[in-house]
Order: structure tokens, then C-alpha cells, then sequence
């Protein structure tokens, strides 16, 4: 069947505004942030309701056409980027359906923008923790299918840890009507679970049924400089011991991460004297009005300062000075793209080996590339970080950036050695495929495979994401 006929069938089935075709429209959602892959596509659609997705894929498997879902298009592997793929756009089906307080559940849309999702819980008097740099763009259903991170993992776990139910669009049309938003339901196997972190192979996410927590409302932040990664672990050990469930973030950043952020990025400046080896961003966070954060913060703060793991430290007195610490974390990433050409890497090494890991990885890549300079920062209280690369000073970039595959690999390897993750939350999309057939086992492959061949028999869905090619 001809490209004609399949926009035909697009614009019968949704009506002609919610069928792209121009190439200027289409432009943008062809080519990821970084701009490492270009694709193309027939089409952009726009369904408004499930209903309408469901037949979107259904002509598409009709005229055996590939689809991929977009969310807001902030991914950093590839993943939405179509290769002749119709794009379904889930950006019309951005409403909040429904909030249960009492249950504290609520129900969306996967086309929601995520800080709306976290403004709807605080209007009802709840919270959703899921909080991340692209929050004001990326949207719940690209969250949920990547099973997002970000800074409040250490207490309230990934994505897929704040999910209860999902409605899901199949290959074949069919949608799977999974909107339960129960706690305990022990019957059979536990579908979603499929769909989460499937970067859209395997579904199409289109509601979700979301766990909600009581609304923190008493805060405390402070910013601490330590001589070393070691010592910002020692100083997580503390806050975890002494804080507990009350601890919600640990970030650390290496003094070039800081250093960056403060020179590039107005508003970003640290509030300790001096310089230091290391930083830590910590925040504890209570339902109880009544309690004494900021107290509990210098107990800990204290403890460590005489057990020499730290070296300066200010806990925030208010609500501005809070964001202003928080600014310098989140103001890393725009900073290092000032800094020239980057090569990243998204991994997670158990919590206890994050110091050893980003030395032993510092001294390899410094070995690889002379005159590198090394961003890492990121979520030391789940052992997540971002073990970035900027270029030297004076280098070429073209030139930096083909080091990109040997580098990735001897960090990869080196961290899979550590029994970490080469994947810790941006997922693998295109760019990681290769390494889901360096390091996967066939019978992880094997049993990934089976899944896929079962619910995308024709492999429409995302093709090309995720699995490697079969040999």
C-alpha cells in the first residue's frame, strides 16, 4: 500500500488538523536533543482520546507501517527518534482525569506535562515525587515508559515504583484496559510491569493510574562541600542513619561540575567559601508541619563536621535560599553545553562503590583522552550518576567527540565490572543497543525477544529500539 493511502486513512480516521505532513512541521520531532540521530516520517498524528490511538495503530498495521510514540521529546538516546515511523503525538491527550485524596491515586493522561502532574497533587493537598530537569516539558507518558528517575529516588523509588495501573494501546489495536488503583491485587501476572521501561516496543501507554504520597510540609536543604567522593558518601551514610525515611535527595558534584554552573549559568553560585573536592545537595522532607528539619539537618550536619567528612557546610533559611542551592545541581547540565563537546554516561554502580567507581573511571578517560575534564554529579543516594566528559580546553570538538564509542565502552565495561548498569535512567533507545548485546546474556535476550515476538509479531512498535539486531 502506498504512503497515499495510509495518510488517507490517517486523516479519515482523525480529521485533517490532526494529520502532519509538512516537512517543516515535522522537522522538530525528527532528531533528538543532542542532535545524534535524524530520522524521517510519513506523518505526525494527534489523537485526542484513546479510542483514536488504537485506530492510528491499527492502520498503521494494516499498511504494515512502524510507529512511535512522542511525549515531549527531551530523551538523550534515541529513542524517539522515527526511522519512516508514524509519530503518534500525545500531546492533545494532556489532561489530569481524575484525583482520588483519600486513595491517594490519580489518574492522567499520557500526554501530561510532569510539573503539571506535580502542581494537580499539591492543588489536591498531595505530592508526586517523580521531579527532574525537563519537568516543564517532558510529559508522564515518556516517564513512564523509560521508567524515569531523577532526584527523589532514594525515597520513593524510579517510575515504576509510582505507578499502580496503566491503559495500554497493543500492536494490534486492542487496548488493555489495566486502571486499577489498588495496592494489593494478587491475580495473575503483573502486566504493567511490561510496559514500564519498554521505551514504547512493546504498547502505547495512553492513561495511568499514579501513586500519590502526603504532601511534605516542613523542608530542609543544605549544601555541604566535602574533600572527596568518599567523604560525600560517608556524609549520605550519616544523613541516612540519622534522618531516615526523612532524607528525600543526596546529590553530589564533583568542584568542576560546581565550577561550571557558577561561571556559565546566572544564579548558580555556591554559598561556601573556598573550593572543595566535592559537594552534596541534601533535603529532608516531612508530613509533619510541626517538625524540626532544620534542627534534625544541623544534628546531622554536626555529626558529620567531628567526624571530619565534611568541610563547610549552610542549611537553607528559607524557601529562595532553598531553590538557590538546588539551582547549582540543576544548573550543571545547561552548563557543561558552554563548556564545548560532551560525552556522557548514565550509569548506576551499588550505592557503597559510587566513590571507587568515578576514580577508577577519572583515571581511565584521563588515560584515553589527556587534558579531558570529567562532570560528574548526580544521585549518589541510588548510586546513579552522570560520569559526563567535557573536551580540554583548546581541543577540537569533531575531533573529541569521535573518542565517543571507545570511551563509552571502556566506561561501560568498567562499570558492568562493578556490577553496575550501563542504563541507569536515561534508558537505551538506539544509542545502547550494543551494549544490550555486549553485556546481556542470550538467555536476558532470549526471554526480551519472546516478549517482543509475542506482543509486536509484526515489529511495529518503536523497531530498532531497545534489542539489538538478531545475529
Amino acid at each position: 500500500m502506498s504512503s497515499d493511502a495510509l495518510i488517507q486513512a490517517l486523516r479519515d480516521a482523525l480529521g485533517d488538523s490532526a494529520v502532519i505532513t509538512d516537512p517543516g512541521d515535522l522537522a522538530p520531532h525528527l532528531v533528538e536533543e543532542r542532535g545524534l540521530y535524524h530520522g524521517a516520517s510519513p506523518a505526525l498524528v494527534k489523537p485526542s482520546y484513546t479510542e483514536q490511538v488504537a485506530e492510528i495503530v491499527k492502520i498503521c498495521a494494516a499498511h504494515t507501517t512502524p510507529i512511535i510514540a512522542h511525549g515531549g521529546n527531551t530523551g538523550l538516546v534515541g529513542g524517539g527518534v522515527p526511522d519512516g515511523a508514524v509519530i503518534v503525538d500525545f500531546s492533545r491527550m494532556n489532561k489530569i482525569v481524575s484525583i482520588d485524596a483519600a486513595n491517594l491515586t490519580m489518574v492522567v493522561e499520557a500526554g501530561a506535562i510532569l510539573a503539571d502532574v506535580q502542581t494537580a497533587a499539591e492543588d489536591a493537598g498531595a505530592y508526586f515525587p517523580l521531579s527532574l530537569g525537563a519537568e516543564g516539558s517532558c510529559r508522564i507518558g515518556g516517564n513512564l515508559s523509560t521508567n524515569a528517575g531523577g532526584v527523589h529516588v532514594v525515597r520513593y523509588g524510579n517510575a515504576r515504583q509510582l505507578v499502580l495501573g496503566l491503559e495500554v494501546v497493543l500492536a494490534d489495536g486492542r487496548v488493555w484496559d489495566g486502571l486499577r488503583a489498588l495496592r494489593k491485587n494478587n491475580t495473575g501476572y503483573e502486566l504493567k510491569e511490561l510496559f514500564l521501561g519498554a521505551e514504547g516496543t512493546l504498547g502505547l501507554i495512553t492513561r495511568a493510574v499514579l501513586r500519590l504520597y502526603p504532601k511534605p510540609l516542613s523542608k530542609a536543604v543544605a549544601f555541604a562541600g566535602c574533600a572527596s567522593f568518599d567523604q560525600a558518601l560517608a556524609l549520605f551514610q550519616v544523613a541516612r542513619s540519622r534522618a531516615g525515611d526523612v532524607l528525600m535527595a543526596c546529590e553530589a558534584m564533583s568542584d568542576f561540575s560546581v565550577s561550571i554552573a557558577e561561571k556559565h549559568i546566572e544564579g548558580a553560585c555556591s554559598p561556601l567559601e573556598g573550593r572543595h573536592g566535592c559537594y552534596v545537595l541534601l533535603e529532608f522532607g516531612s508530613s509533619d508541619v510541626d517538625a524540626d528539619l532544620n534542627a534534625l539537618m544541623e544534628k546531622v550536619l554536626g555529626d558529620a563536621f567531628e567526624d571530619m567528612v565534611i568541610e563547610d557546610a549552610v542549611i537553607a533559611q528559607s524557601g529562595a535560599q532553598a531553590e538557590g542551592l538546588w539551582k547549582i545541581r540543576e544548573a550543571i547540565p545547561e552548563a557543561q553545553k558552554r563548556v564545548g563537546g560532551s560525552i556522557k554516561h548514565d550509569v548506576a554502580v551499588p550505592v557503597s562503590k559510587t566513590p571507587e567507581m568515578i576514580a577508577r573511571a577519572t583515571e581511565l578517560v584521563e588515560k584515553l583522552i589527556p587534558g579531558v575534564r570529567v562532570v560528574a554529579f548526580g544521585h549518589l543516594g541510588d548510586g546513579n550518576i552522570h560520569f559526563n566528559l567535557s573536551q580540554p580546553e583548546g581541543a577540537d570538538k569533531t575531533e573529541f567527540l569521535s573518542h565517543w564509542h571507545a570511551v563509552n565502552e571502556q566506561v561501560h565495561d568498567l562499570v558492568v565490572s562493578m556490577g553496575g548498569s550501563f542504563s541507569a535512567e536515561h534508558g537505551v533507545g538506539q544509542l545502547k543497543t550494543g551494549e544490550m548485546a555486549r553485556f546481556k546474556s542470550e538467555v536476558e535476550l532470549d526471554l526480551m525477544r519472546t516478549l517482543k515476538n509475542a506482543l509486536d509479531p509484526q515489529n511495529l512498535l518503536n523497531p530498532g529500539k531497545v534489542l539489538p539486531p538478531q545475529k
